[in-house]
Protein backbone atom coordinates (compact mmCIF):
# COMPACT_ATOMS: atom_id res chain seq x y z
CA UNK A 1 0.00 0.00 0.00
CA UNK A 2 1.64 3.22 -1.13
CA UNK A 3 1.30 4.94 2.73
CA UNK A 4 0.65 8.73 1.18
CA UNK A 5 -2.53 8.03 -1.20
CA UNK A 6 -3.82 4.72 0.42
CA UNK A 7 -3.63 2.93 -3.15
CA UNK A 8 -2.78 -0.71 -2.29
CA UNK A 9 0.28 -1.25 -4.81
CA UNK A 10 0.53 -5.18 -5.03
CA UNK A 11 3.96 -6.39 -4.75
CA UNK A 12 5.56 -9.14 -7.37
CA UNK A 13 4.53 -12.04 -5.08
CA UNK A 14 1.30 -10.39 -4.37
CA UNK A 15 0.61 -9.88 -7.80
CA UNK A 16 1.49 -13.09 -9.13
CA UNK A 17 -1.09 -14.46 -6.93
CA UNK A 18 -3.65 -12.30 -8.18
CA UNK A 19 -2.96 -13.66 -11.40
CA UNK A 20 -3.29 -17.25 -10.34
CA UNK A 21 -6.68 -16.95 -8.70
CA UNK A 22 -7.90 -15.11 -11.99
CA UNK A 23 -7.46 -18.47 -13.41
CA UNK A 24 -9.72 -19.84 -11.46
CA UNK A 25 -12.76 -17.54 -13.37
CA UNK A 26 -13.62 -17.21 -16.52
CA UNK A 27 -14.26 -13.82 -18.75
CA UNK A 28 -17.63 -13.53 -17.10
CA UNK A 29 -16.11 -14.12 -13.44
CA UNK A 30 -17.69 -17.36 -12.89
CA UNK A 31 -15.77 -20.65 -11.23
CA UNK A 32 -14.20 -22.47 -13.92
CA UNK A 33 -15.33 -25.89 -13.11
CA UNK A 34 -11.46 -27.71 -12.55
CA UNK A 35 -10.15 -29.78 -10.44
CA UNK A 36 -7.39 -27.66 -8.99
CA UNK A 37 -8.34 -24.63 -6.46
CA UNK A 38 -5.46 -22.55 -4.52
CA UNK A 39 -3.77 -23.06 -1.17
CA UNK A 40 -2.01 -19.64 -0.23
CA UNK A 41 0.32 -19.67 2.42
CA UNK A 42 3.15 -17.79 4.16
CA UNK A 43 3.71 -15.92 7.33
CA UNK A 44 1.42 -13.01 8.57
CA UNK A 45 0.54 -10.30 7.47
CA UNK A 46 1.76 -10.85 3.75
CA UNK A 47 -1.60 -10.04 1.98
CA UNK A 48 -3.03 -13.58 1.43
CA UNK A 49 -6.65 -12.88 3.01
CA UNK A 50 -6.95 -9.09 1.71
CA UNK A 51 -6.02 -10.75 -2.14
CA UNK A 52 -8.41 -13.77 -1.02
CA UNK A 53 -11.34 -11.38 -0.43
CA UNK A 54 -10.65 -9.34 -3.41
CA UNK A 55 -10.80 -12.17 -5.53
CA UNK A 56 -14.31 -13.31 -4.02
CA UNK A 57 -15.75 -10.09 -4.24
CA UNK A 58 -14.63 -10.21 -7.94
CA UNK A 59 -16.84 -13.58 -7.99
CA UNK A 60 -20.03 -13.32 -10.67
CA UNK A 61 -21.99 -15.74 -8.66
CA UNK A 62 -24.02 -16.07 -6.04
CA UNK A 63 -23.18 -19.97 -5.01
CA UNK A 64 -19.73 -18.54 -3.49
CA UNK A 65 -18.92 -19.09 0.42
CA UNK A 66 -16.49 -17.88 2.50
CA UNK A 67 -15.43 -19.18 5.98
CA UNK A 68 -13.01 -18.34 8.45
CA UNK A 69 -11.92 -21.16 9.99
CA UNK A 70 -13.41 -20.85 13.38
CA UNK A 71 -16.45 -19.82 12.04
CA UNK A 72 -16.88 -22.71 9.76
CA UNK A 73 -15.86 -25.52 12.48
CA UNK A 74 -18.73 -23.71 14.94
CA UNK A 75 -21.18 -23.85 12.39
CA UNK A 76 -20.71 -27.65 11.40
CA UNK A 77 -20.19 -28.74 15.14
CA UNK A 78 -23.71 -27.10 15.22
CA UNK A 79 -25.22 -28.67 11.99
CA UNK A 80 -23.46 -32.00 13.38
CA UNK A 81 -25.65 -31.68 16.33
CA UNK A 82 -29.12 -30.65 15.03
CA UNK A 83 -28.38 -33.52 12.07
CA UNK A 84 -26.28 -36.19 13.55
CA UNK A 85 -24.37 -37.00 10.44
CA UNK A 86 -21.03 -35.48 9.84
CA UNK A 87 -22.36 -35.84 5.96
CA UNK A 88 -25.26 -33.65 6.34
CA UNK A 89 -23.94 -31.49 8.19
CA UNK A 90 -21.06 -30.87 5.81
CA UNK A 91 -24.21 -30.61 3.26
CA UNK A 92 -26.07 -28.02 4.86
CA UNK A 93 -22.92 -25.79 4.97
CA UNK A 94 -21.91 -26.61 1.73
CA UNK A 95 -25.08 -26.14 -0.18
CA UNK A 96 -25.25 -25.65 -4.06
CA UNK A 97 -21.82 -24.08 -3.61
CA UNK A 98 -19.30 -24.09 -6.61
CA UNK A 99 -16.66 -22.04 -5.36
CA UNK A 100 -15.50 -22.07 -1.62
CA UNK A 101 -12.76 -19.89 0.21
CA UNK A 102 -11.18 -20.61 3.98
CA UNK A 103 -9.14 -18.03 5.55
CA UNK A 104 -6.77 -19.23 7.98
CA UNK A 105 -6.36 -22.78 7.41
CA UNK A 106 -4.79 -24.79 10.32
CA UNK A 107 -4.85 -27.72 11.72
CA UNK A 108 -3.94 -28.56 15.57
CA UNK A 109 -6.45 -30.67 17.20
CA UNK A 110 -6.42 -34.58 15.81
CA UNK A 111 -10.86 -34.23 16.46
CA UNK A 112 -10.47 -31.43 14.12
CA UNK A 113 -7.95 -32.96 11.83
CA UNK A 114 -10.73 -35.78 11.07
CA UNK A 115 -13.55 -33.01 10.26
CA UNK A 116 -11.19 -31.55 7.50
CA UNK A 117 -10.33 -34.88 6.28
CA UNK A 118 -14.11 -35.54 5.39
CA UNK A 119 -14.86 -31.40 4.55
CA UNK A 120 -11.85 -31.43 1.51
CA UNK A 121 -13.39 -35.08 0.63
CA UNK A 122 -16.48 -33.56 0.04
CA UNK A 123 -15.51 -31.08 -1.27
CA UNK A 124 -12.90 -32.46 -3.70
CA UNK A 125 -15.48 -35.49 -4.82
CA UNK A 126 -17.89 -32.30 -5.98
CA UNK A 127 -15.01 -30.02 -7.80
CA UNK A 128 -15.87 -27.45 -5.85
CA UNK A 129 -13.48 -24.64 -6.32
CA UNK A 130 -11.27 -24.14 -3.34
CA UNK A 131 -8.87 -21.77 -2.29
CA UNK A 132 -7.39 -21.29 1.27
CA UNK A 133 -4.87 -19.16 2.84
CA UNK A 134 -2.83 -20.33 5.48
CA UNK A 135 0.17 -19.23 7.69
CA UNK A 136 1.52 -23.36 7.74
CA UNK A 137 2.55 -24.55 3.98
CA UNK A 138 0.69 -28.58 3.86
CA UNK A 139 3.41 -30.49 5.10
CA UNK A 140 3.52 -28.59 8.29
CA UNK A 141 0.07 -28.61 9.12
CA UNK A 142 -1.08 -30.52 12.44
CA UNK A 143 3.14 -30.08 13.47
CA UNK A 144 2.06 -32.02 16.60
CA UNK A 145 4.36 -35.21 15.83
CA UNK A 146 2.11 -37.76 17.84
CA UNK A 147 -0.76 -37.49 15.18
CA UNK A 148 1.18 -35.35 11.89
CA UNK A 149 1.53 -39.38 10.07
CA UNK A 150 -2.62 -39.40 10.61
CA UNK A 151 -2.75 -36.19 8.70
CA UNK A 152 -0.05 -37.18 6.01
CA UNK A 153 -2.98 -38.82 3.89
CA UNK A 154 -5.04 -35.59 3.95
CA UNK A 155 -1.74 -33.52 2.70
CA UNK A 156 -1.57 -35.54 -0.16
CA UNK A 157 -5.33 -35.06 -1.22
CA UNK A 158 -4.39 -30.93 -0.82
CA UNK A 159 -1.40 -31.01 -2.74
CA UNK A 160 -3.09 -33.91 -5.15
CA UNK A 161 -6.24 -31.29 -5.28
CA UNK A 162 -5.04 -27.62 -5.04
CA UNK A 163 -1.76 -25.70 -6.30
CA UNK A 164 0.02 -24.87 -3.63
CA UNK A 165 1.61 -21.24 -3.61
CA UNK A 166 3.67 -19.12 -1.30
CA UNK A 167 2.96 -15.67 -0.48
CA UNK A 168 5.93 -15.14 2.21
CA UNK A 169 7.84 -11.50 0.85
CA UNK A 170 9.93 -10.11 3.57
CA UNK A 171 7.46 -7.19 4.89
CA UNK A 172 4.58 -8.01 7.40
CA UNK A 173 2.32 -5.28 5.73
CA UNK A 174 0.24 -4.42 9.09
CA UNK A 175 3.89 -3.04 10.43
CA UNK A 176 3.13 0.04 7.83
CA UNK A 177 -0.43 0.21 8.20
CA UNK A 178 -1.25 3.64 8.75
CA UNK A 179 -3.70 4.13 11.75
CA UNK A 180 -6.20 6.12 10.61
CA UNK A 181 -7.61 9.64 12.53
CA UNK A 182 -11.28 8.08 13.14
CA UNK A 183 -10.74 3.74 12.82
CA UNK A 184 -13.44 1.85 12.58
CA UNK A 185 -14.03 -2.14 13.29
CA UNK A 186 -11.00 -4.05 14.73
CA UNK A 187 -8.81 -1.40 14.48
CA UNK A 188 -11.17 0.98 16.98
CA UNK A 189 -9.63 -0.71 19.66
CA UNK A 190 -6.51 -0.01 21.51
CA UNK A 191 -3.52 -2.28 22.79
CA UNK A 192 -3.02 -0.61 26.87
CA UNK A 193 -0.03 -0.98 28.95
CA UNK A 194 -0.77 -1.77 32.62
CA UNK A 195 1.30 -3.30 35.18
CA UNK A 196 0.00 -6.52 37.26
CA UNK A 197 -2.29 -5.43 39.53
CA UNK A 198 -2.68 -5.69 43.08
CA UNK A 199 -4.73 -9.33 44.11
CA UNK A 200 -8.16 -8.28 43.77
CA UNK A 201 -11.04 -10.81 43.91
CA UNK A 202 -13.43 -10.62 40.77
CA UNK A 203 -16.37 -10.63 43.23
CA UNK A 204 -15.71 -7.06 44.38
CA UNK A 205 -14.98 -6.00 40.73
CA UNK A 206 -18.58 -7.00 40.12
CA UNK A 207 -18.62 -10.22 37.91
CA UNK A 208 -21.38 -10.63 35.38
CA UNK A 209 -22.37 -14.17 34.48
CA UNK A 210 -22.81 -14.63 30.81
CA UNK A 211 -24.16 -17.56 29.28
CA UNK A 212 -22.53 -19.41 26.14
CA UNK A 213 -22.73 -22.86 24.66
CA UNK A 214 -23.59 -24.59 27.46
CA UNK A 215 -21.67 -23.20 29.86
CA UNK A 216 -21.05 -19.69 31.95
CA UNK A 217 -18.33 -17.23 31.49
CA UNK A 218 -17.64 -14.50 34.25
CA UNK A 219 -17.25 -10.95 32.62
CA UNK A 220 -16.22 -8.20 34.57
CA UNK A 221 -18.98 -6.19 32.92
CA UNK A 222 -21.80 -6.09 30.38
CA UNK A 223 -22.92 -3.19 29.21
CA UNK A 224 -25.56 -3.18 26.07
CA UNK A 225 -23.10 -4.69 22.84
CA UNK A 226 -20.49 -4.29 24.77
CA UNK A 227 -18.88 -6.95 26.79
CA UNK A 228 -15.20 -6.63 29.40
CA UNK A 229 -13.59 -10.08 30.67
CA UNK A 230 -10.62 -10.56 32.74
CA UNK A 231 -7.94 -12.66 31.07
CA UNK A 232 -8.21 -14.99 33.07
CA UNK A 233 -12.10 -15.54 33.33
CA UNK A 234 -11.96 -16.37 29.69
CA UNK A 235 -9.18 -17.72 28.56
CA UNK A 236 -8.15 -19.61 31.61
CA UNK A 237 -12.17 -21.18 31.73
CA UNK A 238 -12.37 -24.33 29.05
CA UNK A 239 -13.94 -21.63 26.57
CA UNK A 240 -13.26 -22.78 23.00
CA UNK A 241 -13.35 -21.30 19.60
CA UNK A 242 -17.01 -21.70 18.85
CA UNK A 243 -17.78 -20.04 21.93
CA UNK A 244 -15.98 -16.82 20.41
CA UNK A 245 -18.00 -16.95 17.59
CA UNK A 246 -21.16 -17.20 19.29
CA UNK A 247 -20.35 -14.29 21.91
CA UNK A 248 -18.81 -12.10 19.15
CA UNK A 249 -22.21 -12.07 17.23
CA UNK A 250 -23.63 -10.87 20.61
CA UNK A 251 -21.23 -7.98 21.65
CA UNK A 252 -19.88 -6.04 19.27
CA UNK A 253 -17.19 -4.16 21.65
CA UNK A 254 -14.77 -5.74 23.75
CA UNK A 255 -12.12 -5.37 25.97
CA UNK A 256 -9.96 -7.79 27.97
CA UNK A 257 -7.98 -6.84 31.04
CA UNK A 258 -5.03 -7.88 33.02
CA UNK A 259 -3.09 -10.05 29.94
CA UNK A 260 -0.26 -10.92 31.35
CA UNK A 261 3.37 -12.26 29.64
CA UNK A 262 2.20 -15.18 27.68
CA UNK A 263 5.24 -17.10 28.53
CA UNK A 264 3.99 -17.08 32.30
CA UNK A 265 0.81 -18.68 32.08
CA UNK A 266 -0.27 -22.52 30.37
CA UNK A 267 -0.21 -22.78 26.89
CA UNK A 268 -3.85 -23.27 26.50
CA UNK A 269 -4.47 -20.15 28.08
CA UNK A 270 -2.20 -18.34 25.50
CA UNK A 271 -4.31 -20.73 22.79
CA UNK A 272 -7.49 -18.95 23.77
CA UNK A 273 -6.12 -15.83 23.50
CA UNK A 274 -4.18 -16.55 19.57
CA UNK A 275 -8.43 -17.71 19.24
CA UNK A 276 -9.81 -15.03 20.58
CA UNK A 277 -8.08 -12.67 18.19
CA UNK A 278 -8.68 -14.73 15.21
CA UNK A 279 -12.36 -14.59 16.15
CA UNK A 280 -12.74 -10.54 16.78
CA UNK A 281 -10.28 -9.83 13.69
CA UNK A 282 -12.67 -11.76 11.21
CA UNK A 283 -15.60 -10.57 12.53
CA UNK A 284 -13.89 -6.64 12.47
CA UNK A 285 -14.93 -6.14 16.21
CA UNK A 286 -13.23 -3.75 18.03
CA UNK A 287 -10.80 -5.32 20.92
CA UNK A 288 -8.87 -2.88 23.63
CA UNK A 289 -5.85 -4.73 25.14
CA UNK A 290 -4.91 -3.74 28.85
CA UNK A 291 -1.83 -5.73 28.91
CA UNK A 292 1.10 -6.31 32.13
CA UNK A 293 3.89 -5.76 29.04
CA UNK A 294 4.71 -4.17 25.73
CA UNK A 295 3.79 -6.34 22.57
CA UNK A 296 6.62 -7.64 21.88
CA UNK A 297 7.35 -8.77 25.70
CA UNK A 298 3.80 -10.13 26.05
CA UNK A 299 4.26 -12.90 23.19
CA UNK A 300 8.02 -13.43 23.86
CA UNK A 301 9.43 -16.73 24.26
CA UNK A 302 6.15 -18.54 23.09
CA UNK A 303 6.60 -21.76 21.91
CA UNK A 304 2.87 -21.62 19.97
CA UNK A 305 1.21 -22.05 16.95
CA UNK A 306 0.18 -19.26 15.60
CA UNK A 307 1.84 -16.62 17.95
CA UNK A 308 3.22 -14.69 15.34
CA UNK A 309 -0.73 -14.21 13.33
CA UNK A 310 -1.66 -12.60 17.20
CA UNK A 311 1.42 -10.48 17.68
CA UNK A 312 1.13 -9.09 13.88
CA UNK A 313 -2.88 -8.52 14.46
CA UNK A 314 -2.48 -7.14 18.13
CA UNK A 315 0.18 -4.80 16.10
CA UNK A 316 -1.92 -3.17 14.68
CA UNK A 317 -4.00 -1.53 17.46
CA UNK A 318 -2.87 2.08 18.51
CA UNK A 319 -1.11 2.49 21.71
CA UNK A 320 -3.13 5.02 24.22
CA UNK A 321 -3.08 6.55 27.55
CA UNK A 322 -5.24 3.70 29.27
CA UNK A 323 -6.73 7.21 30.87
CA UNK A 324 -8.55 7.97 27.64
CA UNK A 325 -10.18 4.42 27.52
CA UNK A 326 -13.82 4.21 29.18
CA UNK A 327 -15.45 0.69 29.27
CA UNK A 328 -18.49 -0.64 30.89
CA UNK A 329 -18.91 -0.63 34.60
CA UNK A 330 -17.40 2.30 36.27
CA UNK A 331 -15.18 2.38 32.92
CA UNK A 332 -11.31 3.62 34.06
CA UNK A 333 -12.59 1.30 37.29
CA UNK A 334 -13.04 -1.61 35.21
CA UNK A 335 -9.77 -1.57 33.07
CA UNK A 336 -7.66 -0.55 36.74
Amino acid sequence: MDMDTGVIELDAEQLRATARLAELLDRRGRPVKRHHGIYLHGRPGRGKTMLMDRFFANIASNRKRRFHFHSFFARLHTALSASGSIDRAIDALLDDAELVCFDEFHVHDIGDAMLIARTLDALFARRIVLVATSNYPPQDLLPNPLFHDRFLPTIARITANLDVLSLDGPLDYRTRAPHSSAPTGFLAGRYLLRPAPSARPLAQAGGVEVTVGARHVVARAVEGASIVFDFTALCGAPTSSADYVELAQRFSSWTLCEVPRLRDVPPDWAMRLVNLVDVLYDADLPLTVSAQAPLPDLVADVNLPDIARTASRLGELPQSDPALIRTPHDSAAAVA
